[in-house]
Protein backbone atom coordinates (compact mmCIF):
# COMPACT_ATOMS: atom_id res chain seq x y z
CA UNK A 1 0.00 0.00 0.00
CA UNK A 2 1.15 3.63 -0.52
CA UNK A 3 1.00 6.67 1.38
CA UNK A 4 -0.73 9.38 0.14
CA UNK A 5 1.07 12.81 0.70
CA UNK A 6 0.41 14.87 2.90
CA UNK A 7 1.31 18.18 1.49
CA UNK A 8 -0.44 19.75 -1.57
CA UNK A 9 1.91 19.36 -4.78
CA UNK A 10 0.41 21.87 -6.69
CA UNK A 11 0.44 24.60 -4.70
CA UNK A 12 4.22 24.07 -3.63
CA UNK A 13 5.22 23.67 -7.55
CA UNK A 14 3.14 26.94 -8.09
CA UNK A 15 4.34 28.81 -4.95
CA UNK A 16 8.28 27.81 -6.49
CA UNK A 17 7.95 29.06 -9.61
CA UNK A 18 6.36 32.29 -8.10
CA UNK A 19 9.65 32.89 -5.83
CA UNK A 20 12.03 31.67 -8.57
CA UNK A 21 10.52 34.15 -11.14
CA UNK A 22 11.25 36.70 -8.75
CA UNK A 23 14.20 36.47 -7.11
CA UNK A 24 15.44 36.17 -10.69
CA UNK A 25 14.36 39.73 -11.54
CA UNK A 26 11.66 38.19 -14.11
CA UNK A 27 8.04 40.08 -14.55
CA UNK A 28 5.40 39.85 -12.04
CA UNK A 29 2.66 38.54 -13.54
CA UNK A 30 -0.84 38.55 -11.57
CA UNK A 31 -1.86 35.20 -10.52
CA UNK A 32 -5.57 33.49 -9.76
CA UNK A 33 -5.55 29.97 -9.38
CA UNK A 34 -8.24 27.07 -7.36
CA UNK A 35 -6.99 23.83 -6.25
CA UNK A 36 -8.70 21.13 -5.16
CA UNK A 37 -7.93 18.64 -1.81
CA UNK A 38 -9.65 15.68 -0.23
CA UNK A 39 -12.88 16.48 1.74
CA UNK A 40 -13.56 19.45 -0.25
CA UNK A 41 -10.96 22.11 0.35
CA UNK A 42 -9.93 24.09 -2.04
CA UNK A 43 -6.84 26.34 -2.15
CA UNK A 44 -6.98 30.31 -4.05
CA UNK A 45 -4.02 31.67 -4.84
CA UNK A 46 -4.10 35.23 -5.56
CA UNK A 47 -2.80 38.48 -5.58
CA UNK A 48 -3.52 40.50 -2.35
CA UNK A 49 -5.75 43.68 -3.10
CA UNK A 50 -4.89 43.56 -6.82
CA UNK A 51 -1.22 43.95 -5.95
CA UNK A 52 1.34 41.80 -8.25
CA UNK A 53 3.92 41.38 -5.63
CA UNK A 54 1.68 40.42 -2.47
CA UNK A 55 0.76 36.51 -3.45
CA UNK A 56 -2.33 35.65 -1.00
CA UNK A 57 -2.46 31.76 -0.49
CA UNK A 58 -6.22 31.06 0.89
CA UNK A 59 -8.01 27.71 1.88
CA UNK A 60 -11.36 26.88 2.63
CA UNK A 61 -12.24 24.10 5.01
CA UNK A 62 -16.53 23.50 6.11
CA UNK A 63 -15.43 22.40 9.22
CA UNK A 64 -12.97 24.81 10.04
CA UNK A 65 -15.24 26.49 12.72
CA UNK A 66 -15.13 23.48 14.38
CA UNK A 67 -11.21 23.11 14.48
CA UNK A 68 -11.01 26.92 15.88
CA UNK A 69 -12.61 25.38 19.18
CA UNK A 70 -9.92 23.31 19.75
CA UNK A 71 -6.99 26.08 19.27
CA UNK A 72 -6.70 26.12 14.80
CA UNK A 73 -6.29 29.68 15.38
CA UNK A 74 -3.58 29.41 17.44
CA UNK A 75 -1.39 26.88 16.21
CA UNK A 76 -1.41 28.83 12.72
CA UNK A 77 -0.20 31.54 14.09
CA UNK A 78 2.60 29.83 15.82
CA UNK A 79 3.69 27.96 12.27
CA UNK A 80 2.68 31.07 10.05
CA UNK A 81 3.57 34.25 12.29
CA UNK A 82 2.91 37.14 9.90
CA UNK A 83 2.37 35.83 7.07
CA UNK A 84 -1.29 35.03 8.35
CA UNK A 85 -3.50 38.14 7.85
CA UNK A 86 -6.84 38.96 9.42
CA UNK A 87 -10.15 38.73 8.04
CA UNK A 88 -9.21 35.94 5.35
CA UNK A 89 -10.36 35.90 1.54
CA UNK A 90 -13.93 35.88 1.77
CA UNK A 91 -15.34 32.40 1.42
CA UNK A 92 -11.85 31.26 2.80
CA UNK A 93 -11.35 30.42 6.36
CA UNK A 94 -7.94 30.94 6.61
CA UNK A 95 -5.43 33.24 4.35
CA UNK A 96 -1.65 33.74 4.08
CA UNK A 97 0.13 36.75 2.55
CA UNK A 98 3.86 37.09 0.71
CA UNK A 99 5.77 39.47 -0.24
CA UNK A 100 7.69 39.01 -3.61
CA UNK A 101 9.75 41.48 -3.74
CA UNK A 102 11.14 40.83 0.26
CA UNK A 103 11.47 36.75 0.04
CA UNK A 104 13.05 35.16 2.71
CA UNK A 105 16.17 33.27 2.84
CA UNK A 106 14.65 30.06 3.80
CA UNK A 107 11.35 30.52 1.57
CA UNK A 108 11.33 26.87 0.38
CA UNK A 109 11.20 25.55 3.73
CA UNK A 110 8.31 28.28 3.72
CA UNK A 111 6.78 26.99 0.74
CA UNK A 112 7.01 23.45 1.79
CA UNK A 113 5.18 25.00 5.21
CA UNK A 114 2.55 26.26 3.46
CA UNK A 115 1.95 23.21 1.48
CA UNK A 116 1.11 21.53 4.99
CA UNK A 117 -1.66 24.54 5.07
CA UNK A 118 -4.66 21.59 5.72
CA UNK A 119 -2.27 19.30 7.98
CA UNK A 120 -1.88 22.11 10.18
CA UNK A 121 -5.18 23.15 10.46
CA UNK A 122 -6.34 19.50 11.16
CA UNK A 123 -3.41 18.99 13.26
CA UNK A 124 -4.77 21.64 16.29
CA UNK A 125 -7.31 18.84 17.36
CA UNK A 126 -5.08 15.99 17.95
CA UNK A 127 -2.08 18.31 19.51
CA UNK A 128 -5.10 19.06 21.99
CA UNK A 129 -6.03 16.15 22.98
CA UNK A 130 -2.12 14.07 22.81
CA UNK A 131 -1.40 17.01 25.65
CA UNK A 132 -4.78 15.59 27.66
CA UNK A 133 -3.56 12.74 27.56
CA UNK A 134 0.37 13.37 28.02
CA UNK A 135 -1.26 15.57 31.45
CA UNK A 136 -3.30 12.69 32.31
CA UNK A 137 -6.62 15.07 31.77
CA UNK A 138 -9.37 13.42 31.94
CA UNK A 139 -13.31 14.13 31.82
CA UNK A 140 -12.71 16.92 28.70
CA UNK A 141 -15.95 16.75 25.92
CA UNK A 142 -15.07 14.38 23.64
CA UNK A 143 -14.45 16.41 20.24
CA UNK A 144 -16.52 16.21 16.85
CA UNK A 145 -15.74 17.19 13.85
CA UNK A 146 -17.79 17.06 11.35
CA UNK A 147 -15.29 16.74 8.12
CA UNK A 148 -17.59 15.54 5.24
CA UNK A 149 -20.94 16.60 5.00
CA UNK A 150 -21.87 12.76 6.14
CA UNK A 151 -19.01 11.25 8.10
CA UNK A 152 -17.33 12.53 11.33
CA UNK A 153 -14.05 12.46 13.23
CA UNK A 154 -13.93 11.63 16.72
CA UNK A 155 -11.32 12.46 19.39
CA UNK A 156 -11.13 11.54 22.81
CA UNK A 157 -8.30 11.66 25.51
CA UNK A 158 -8.04 9.30 28.48
CA UNK A 159 -5.00 8.94 31.06
CA UNK A 160 -3.49 6.31 29.78
CA UNK A 161 -4.78 6.80 26.11
CA UNK A 162 -6.34 9.37 22.92
CA UNK A 163 -8.88 6.83 20.84
CA UNK A 164 -9.80 8.46 17.56
CA UNK A 165 -12.62 7.12 15.76
CA UNK A 166 -13.61 7.80 12.42
CA UNK A 167 -17.37 6.90 10.93
CA UNK A 168 -17.26 6.72 7.19
CA UNK A 169 -19.35 5.73 4.62
CA UNK A 170 -19.47 3.27 2.16
CA UNK A 171 -21.13 4.22 -1.29
CA UNK A 172 -21.51 0.39 -2.85
CA UNK A 173 -22.00 -2.96 -1.07
CA UNK A 174 -18.44 -4.28 -2.59
CA UNK A 175 -16.97 -1.21 -0.62
CA UNK A 176 -18.45 -2.69 2.89
CA UNK A 177 -16.60 -6.28 2.01
CA UNK A 178 -12.75 -4.57 0.63
CA UNK A 179 -13.34 -2.54 3.88
CA UNK A 180 -13.54 -5.44 5.95
CA UNK A 181 -10.73 -7.03 4.50
CA UNK A 182 -8.73 -3.99 4.94
CA UNK A 183 -9.11 -3.42 8.77
CA UNK A 184 -8.13 -7.36 8.60
CA UNK A 185 -4.85 -6.44 7.40
CA UNK A 186 -4.63 -3.84 10.29
CA UNK A 187 -4.89 -6.07 12.83
CA UNK A 188 -2.74 -8.64 11.32
CA UNK A 189 -0.21 -5.96 11.59
CA UNK A 190 -0.27 -5.23 15.06
CA UNK A 191 1.16 -8.86 15.69
CA UNK A 192 4.20 -8.05 13.38
CA UNK A 193 4.50 -4.74 15.17
CA UNK A 194 3.92 -4.56 18.89
CA UNK A 195 4.35 -0.74 18.41
CA UNK A 196 1.67 -0.53 16.21
CA UNK A 197 -1.25 1.11 17.33
CA UNK A 198 -4.57 -1.10 17.96
CA UNK A 199 -7.35 -0.74 15.15
CA UNK A 200 -10.63 -1.72 15.51
CA UNK A 201 -13.52 -2.17 12.54
CA UNK A 202 -17.30 -1.84 13.62
CA UNK A 203 -19.96 -2.23 10.63
CA UNK A 204 -23.81 -0.75 11.02
CA UNK A 205 -23.61 -0.14 14.84
CA UNK A 206 -20.97 2.60 16.39
CA UNK A 207 -18.25 1.37 18.97
CA UNK A 208 -19.01 1.40 22.72
CA UNK A 209 -17.25 4.74 23.05
CA UNK A 210 -20.26 6.43 20.67
CA UNK A 211 -23.18 4.95 22.38
CA UNK A 212 -25.85 7.11 23.10
CA UNK A 213 -24.06 9.64 21.01
CA UNK A 214 -26.40 10.43 18.30
CA UNK A 215 -23.84 8.60 16.05
CA UNK A 216 -24.98 7.27 12.74
CA UNK A 217 -26.23 3.47 12.26
CA UNK A 218 -26.68 1.71 8.62
CA UNK A 219 -25.69 -1.21 6.57
CA UNK A 220 -23.53 1.52 4.78
CA UNK A 221 -22.10 3.12 7.68
CA UNK A 222 -18.91 1.87 9.08
CA UNK A 223 -16.86 3.23 12.29
CA UNK A 224 -12.62 2.41 12.97
CA UNK A 225 -11.20 2.86 15.77
CA UNK A 226 -7.34 3.90 16.53
CA UNK A 227 -6.10 3.45 20.05
CA UNK A 228 -3.52 5.39 20.75
CA UNK A 229 -0.89 4.85 23.88
CA UNK A 230 2.24 7.62 24.91
CA UNK A 231 4.46 6.10 21.90
CA UNK A 232 2.14 7.47 19.33
CA UNK A 233 1.13 10.22 21.25
CA UNK A 234 4.13 11.95 23.23
CA UNK A 235 6.33 15.09 21.65
CA UNK A 236 8.49 13.26 19.41
CA UNK A 237 6.09 10.75 17.59
CA UNK A 238 2.83 12.93 17.78
CA UNK A 239 4.04 15.00 14.73
CA UNK A 240 4.54 11.48 12.20
CA UNK A 241 0.93 10.11 14.17
CA UNK A 242 -0.76 13.87 13.11
CA UNK A 243 0.90 13.08 9.35
CA UNK A 244 -0.54 9.66 9.32
CA UNK A 245 -3.85 9.92 11.11
CA UNK A 246 -5.28 12.93 9.50
CA UNK A 247 -5.04 11.29 6.02
CA UNK A 248 -6.45 7.74 7.31
CA UNK A 249 -10.22 8.46 5.58
CA UNK A 250 -8.73 9.49 2.12
CA UNK A 251 -5.70 6.58 2.23
CA UNK A 252 -8.48 4.02 2.74
CA UNK A 253 -10.99 4.95 0.55
CA UNK A 254 -7.93 5.77 -2.37
CA UNK A 255 -6.79 2.26 -1.62
CA UNK A 256 -10.08 0.69 -2.01
CA UNK A 257 -10.82 2.39 -5.40
CA UNK A 258 -7.57 1.38 -6.45
CA UNK A 259 -8.23 -2.41 -5.63
CA UNK A 260 -11.66 -2.42 -7.24
CA UNK A 261 -9.78 -1.19 -10.17
CA UNK A 262 -7.13 -4.04 -10.17
CA UNK A 263 -10.14 -6.51 -9.92
CA UNK A 264 -12.00 -4.95 -12.67
CA UNK A 265 -9.11 -5.25 -14.69
CA UNK A 266 -8.28 -9.01 -13.71
CA UNK A 267 -12.00 -9.99 -14.40
CA UNK A 268 -11.43 -8.63 -17.92
CA UNK A 269 -8.12 -9.72 -18.76
CA UNK A 270 -9.39 -13.64 -17.52
CA UNK A 271 -12.49 -12.85 -20.23
CA UNK A 272 -10.45 -12.41 -23.00
CA UNK A 273 -8.70 -15.05 -22.21
CA UNK A 274 -11.62 -17.51 -21.80
CA UNK A 275 -12.99 -16.19 -25.05
CA UNK A 276 -9.72 -17.29 -26.68
CA UNK A 277 -10.13 -20.29 -25.25
CA UNK A 278 -13.47 -20.74 -26.84
CA UNK A 279 -12.83 -19.34 -30.21
CA UNK A 280 -10.07 -22.08 -30.10
CA UNK A 281 -12.20 -24.76 -29.71
CA UNK A 282 -14.98 -23.95 -31.87
CA UNK A 283 -15.11 -26.70 -34.61
CA UNK A 284 -14.02 -26.59 -38.40
CA UNK A 285 -16.38 -26.29 -40.75
CA UNK A 286 -16.61 -29.90 -43.46
CA UNK A 287 -16.79 -29.15 -46.67
CA UNK A 288 -17.90 -32.11 -49.15
CA UNK A 289 -17.92 -32.21 -52.79
CA UNK A 290 -20.76 -33.79 -54.73
CA UNK A 291 -22.15 -34.50 -58.09
CA UNK A 292 -25.59 -34.76 -59.49
CA UNK A 293 -27.16 -37.38 -61.45
CA UNK A 294 -25.73 -35.23 -64.38
CA UNK A 295 -22.72 -35.19 -63.50
CA UNK A 296 -22.60 -31.59 -61.97
CA UNK A 297 -20.35 -31.17 -59.21
CA UNK A 298 -21.19 -28.89 -56.10
CA UNK A 299 -20.14 -28.07 -52.80
CA UNK A 300 -21.74 -28.43 -49.51
CA UNK A 301 -21.06 -26.91 -46.51
CA UNK A 302 -21.94 -28.61 -43.15
CA UNK A 303 -22.08 -26.53 -39.96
Amino acid sequence: MILLEINNRILEDTLTVKFKNALSGAKVESTDIILADFDGVLFHISNHSGDKTKLKVSISLKFFKELEEHGAEDLLKREYGSYLVHPAEEGYSVSLVFDLENIPNDWEELVKKVGLLKRNCFASVFEKYFEFQEKGVEGQRRAVINFRDDETLYVEAQADRVTVVFSTVFKDEDDVVLGKVFMQEFREGRKASHTAPQVLFSHREPPLELQNSGAKVGDNIGYITFVLFPRHTNVTARANTINLIHMFRDYLHYHLKCSKAYIHSRMRAKTSEFLKVLNRARPEPKITEKKTITGRTFVRTER
